[in-house]
């Protein structure tokens, strides 16, 4: 199988067990790149942009956690690791980059955004680890009674 029947294929299996986290993330890519967006009466809360960030990714790593837990009875706590904390961080970290470098300065990188991205995504792995605690409680207490 050549890489890219085998790219394709992981992309498709992906969407099919995962298809709101893949939204979630396409949107984010497509958010993070838009030159301009409209002005709304929350521009005059502050940090309104970094609350942005954080329940973005914050939500975003929580439907993937979500996904997971639905389709998985065990935890690959290696693969969620990488899946729902270490991947979403890196990139944010890319976008952020391609933000400040390649977007001719219509969206800037910012190191703030990147904190704000990483924390959603940590608060969003609490969530997920909490959800994964519930389930097997839950799967324990069902055999109990």
């Amino acid at each position: 199988m050549s890489n890219n029947h085998f790219s394709l294929f992981t992309f498709r299996s992906s969407l099919k067990k995962y298809p709101f986290s893949v939204a979630c993330i396409t949107l984010i890519w497509i958010l993070s790149f838009v030159p301009f967006f409209p002005e709304t009466p929350l521009d005059d809360v502050q940090f309104i942009d970094k609350w942005t960030h954080l329940v973005m990714y914050g939500g975003t790593c929580s439907v993937i956690w979500i996904e997971y837990l639905r389709r998985h009875t065990s935890l690959n706590k290696k693969k969620l690791f990488y899946w729902t904390w270490l991947a979403p961080i890196i990139m944010s970290g890319i976008i952020e980059i391609l933000q400040e470098n390649c977007t001719n300065h219509t969206r800037s990188g910012e190191w703030f955004d990147f904190l704000a991205n990483s924390t959603g995504v940590t608060l969003g792995a609490v969530v997920g680890l909490l959800l994964a605690h519930v389930k097997v409680f839950n799967k324990h207490f069902r055999h109990l009674s």
